[in-house]
């Protein structure tokens, strides 16, 4: 979500719910009512009505896959990524406290995030108030008024970096079902490459283009260890099999959630990523989904893919992907070794620094698109 653009909220809220009627007046047909895990309330509910975290790392195909749950009808429409954990749990500090919960809202409403949910504040204020106590009661708070809203009774969740936090969502959300998309880390380090997201530490900068696909052999490694914990309420899907063979993936997908992923319906309906793909190479030409398949093999020079192949190389093979570099030339120099050494310590001390220390409490508000200072909570006026 970029923070710079400026979205009227009665236009948010307006198309948000014209198009949660759309699916509603068409809502898929024989979802199964199964025994499930209980809630955070020890309440047993059923695994069709599991929430469901769409997670992976950035440039994975998340939203893409998110989008695609929300064409298939039967779940709240929501387009943005909560930030739950990763920003409001964290920013906000300890929501046991009353006071950490009224400067949440008073700063949530002035959000693109609010803007997006299509709510007005009352709908969730006096809950929130009252009940939430953590980051998993307030995205369930926020997430069950929209789908009350919208006449569904199911949400999914996609905020990637979420990914990092599986076992607080799974300890205040038993009831989540997770899906782990993960693709090409090739592609997706081409990816984020060109919109530099991930940045190198000075001295690397001959090396860039490695960074990115030590970050995604740290957060793929990082949510594969976390989901295997969770059991049954874990699932692995390979961003190509969506994308080439969507009719066998969505049926598995569909059958871990419980929930009819009609690939008909959803290419009639198209929300989101889905109609519009989200892509960082716009500008290629016209740009679909199957295109993004492969990509690095025209981004990077032979000796690029060496070295990226040279980092996550054993976990692409794990992950299913074969590589291009022959054994022989395979192993690491010292300045890659070192790089693979160095930077995951460089994001777990980042990622400890804002979970842990009181940095925590200044995290950049601007992820939110927080308004101008003198916008009122629940005002009808553009979030900046």
């Amino acid at each position: 979500m970029d923070p710079a653009t400026r979205v009227p909220a009665t236009g948010v809220a307006s198309r948000v719910m014209e198009q949660a009627k759309a699916i509603v007046d068409n809502q898929p047909a024989g979802q199964a009512a199964a025994p499930g895990a209980r809630d955070a309330r020890g309440v047993r509910g059923v695994r069709s009505k599991a929430p469901v975290f769409v997670l992976g790392c950035g440039r994975s195909g998340t939203k893409f896959l998110y989008h695609t749950l929300l064409s298939a009808g039967g779940f709240a429409v929501y387009y943005a990524e909560s930030n739950a954990f990763n920003l409001l749990g964290l920013r906000f500090g300890n929501l046991a406290s009353r006071r950490n919960r009224r400067q949440l809202l008073d700063a949530y409403f002035t959000s693109k995030l609010f803007h997006r949910t299509g709510l007005d504040p009352k709908e969730i204020e006096e809950r929130v108030m009252e009940d939430c106590r953590n980051a998993g009661d307030f995205l369930r708070i926020v997430m069950e008024a929209i789908a009350r809203k919208q006449g569904v009774d199911r949400w999914a969740e996609c905020t990637p970096l979420h990914l990092l936090y599986l076992p607080l969502i799974k300890k205040l959300m038993p009831d989540a079902l997770v899906v782990h998309i993960i693709r090409d880390g090739r592609d997706v380090t081409a990816s984020l490459y060109r919109i530099g997201w991930i940045r190198p530490l000075p001295w690397d900068r001959a090396r860039a283009f490695v960074v990115p696909a030590i970050y995604w052999r740290w957060v793929v490694s990082k949510g594969r260890r976390y989901g295997r914990a969770l059991g049954a309420d874990y699932m692995e899907v390979h961003y190509e099999d969506l994308v080439q063979n969507p009719r066998a993936t969505l049926a598995r997908i569909g059958k871990f959630i419980e929930h009819d992923l009609d690939y008909d319906r959803i290419q009639r309906v198209a929300l989101g990523s889905v109609h519009n793909p989200n892509s960082s190479f716009r500008g290629d030409g016209k740009e679909t989904e199957a295109n993004t398949i492969g990509r690095w093999k025209r981004i990077f020079t032979p000796p690029q893919v060496r070295d990226v192949e040279r980092s996550i190389g054993n976990l692409l093979v794990d992950t299913g992907y074969p590589l291009e570099t022959p054994p022989a030339e395979r192993r690491s120099p010292w300045s890659v070794r070192f790089m693979n050494f160095l930077y995951p310590l460089y994001f777990d001390f980042k990622i400890w620094l804002k979970s842990y220390t009181p940095l925590a409490r200044i995290a950049d508000k601007g992820r939110m698109g927080i308004a101008e200072p003198d916008v009122k909570p629940g005002a009808k006026s553009e979030a900046k």
